[in-house]
């Protein structure tokens, strides 16, 4: 039986005094796409930094392919193969998209000689191999998306944290970027993505969590919650 890839039991967070996030608990399975999803303020990044160790969780349980990692610093579970696109995107943007990319190199968790280098980068969004040698500051904000997207890939990780990565993006590259996860999916990739545009979330994700004030207010099927109009403006407002 395969172990999945990402466990949450009892999941609490603080801000101070304040009760972020209450009693979470869901799993993602190995090569599997969790929308992780809510209005602001519902507590999704709030849920990311946690499992990511940016922020202390409470009385949880949080493992990675079996294998705990609550508790331990963000550069120990970035090894043990948690790669994160955070919110706002935050790549260097004093440094040239080469050196981006290879301050974040390592062999990580590569499967049978097939990981992430700047070949294969290069060759997936030769965009940024022809601004290799710009500086990261200067680039659009789409490809400053694909560059923050790389920058975790080159990490070679077993799982992905997406938080909001189709924000401030005009359509087009918003389906770009929506592409991008589809390919990662399909290559075995396990993702938990934070998603504000919900039609883009309900399409790549194979399961979905909605939370409402740091709790879950839903859990299940993508598809069956994509089909269901209502049920989607009831837990979410809009659609």
């Amino acid at each position: 039986m395969d172990t999945d890839a990402l466990t949450i039991s009892g999941l609490n967070a603080f801000y101070g005094e304040s009760h972020v996030l209450h009693d979470l608990s869901f799993s993602v399975k190995k090569g599997q796409v969790l929308g992780l999803l809510g209005r602001n303020g519902a507590g999704k990044t709030t849920c990311i930094s946690a499992i990511m160790g940016l922020v202390k969780a409470k009385a949880s349980r949080i493992d990675l392919f079996g294998q705990p990692i609550g508790g331990l610093s963000p550069e120990s579970i970035s090894l043990k193969g948690v790669g994160l696109v955070p919110q706002g995107r935050r790549i260097f943007p004093s440094l040239t998209v080469y050196e981006n990319l290879t301050v974040a190199a390592r062999k990580g968790y590569a499967e049978n000689g097939a990981g992430w280098g700047l070949e294969r980068v290069y060759a997936t969004f030769p965009r940024l191999s022809e601004r290799q040698q710009q500086l990261a500051g200067s680039l659009s904000g789409g490809e400053q998306q694909m560059l923050a997207i790389c920058r975790a890939l080159m990490t070679n990780p077993r799982l992905v944290l997406f938080d909001e990565p189709s924000e401030g993006l005009a359509p087009q590259i918003v389906a770009e970027v929506a592409e991008i996860l589809k390919q990662l999916s399909e290559s075995g990739l396990s993702i938990v993505l934070v998603e504000q545009n919900i039609k883009l979330a309900l399409e790549i994700a194979d399961e979905v969590i909605v939370l409402n004030t740091g709790y879950v207010a839903h859990a299940g099927n993508a598809a069956s919650l994509r089909s269901d109009d209502r049920l989607v403006e009831q837990l979410l407002g809009i659609y």
